[in-house]
């Protein structure tokens, strides 16, 4: 199952891209670097008609899941979006301490903040990052994600 993933971290390493760029709202959610996305674990695929979802966190966040524990400040959730044999874009939700308060409370999810990239590291500025909060604001009990259940059942 590293096939996608190494195919993007290779993708990275040849760019030398770490992208922290500015962005038309608020947000501190970093681009994974080739180090970071080396030391992710694959935990669940999703399929939606064309497009292939293959779904990255670390060892970390699954072991704190799967303990019912809070995720810790620094974790990110990587929806790698697959279409027509290659990487489309991504999508990653990270935590940081703080990051709820960039936000009024009324769109606030808790600690997580949410960015669309493309693949080499550009953010994705035709998505709107606010309509990811407001979606994911459902999943308050799960942490945020729409895939928890299929991360706290990983390696089970």
């Amino acid at each position: 199952m590293r096939q996608p993933l190494a195919t993007l971290s290779a993708s990275l390493a040849l760019s030398g891209l770490l992208a922290f760029a500015a962005i038309a709202e608020p947000n501190r959610v970093r681009f994974p670097d080739s180090e970071t996305i080396d030391g992710l674990i694959h935990y669940s695929t999703v399929t939606r008609g064309d497009v292939t979802e293959y779904m990255y966190t670390s060892r970390e966040a699954l072991d704190a899941l799967q303990a019912s524990k809070e995720l810790p400040d620094g974790t990110q959730v990587i929806l790698q979006d697959w279409r027509e044999g290659r990487v489309y874009r991504l999508f990653v939700m990270e935590k940081g301490e703080g990051f709820g308060t960039d936000y009024d409370e009324r769109s606030r999810t808790d600690d997580w903040q949410f960015q669309w990239y493309w693949p080499d590291g550009t953010i994705n500025l035709d998505e709107n990052t606010e309509r990811c909060r407001s979606c994911h604001m459902s999943r308050q009990d799960r942490h945020y994600m729409y895939t928890y259940s299929d991360a706290r059942q990983f390696g089970q």
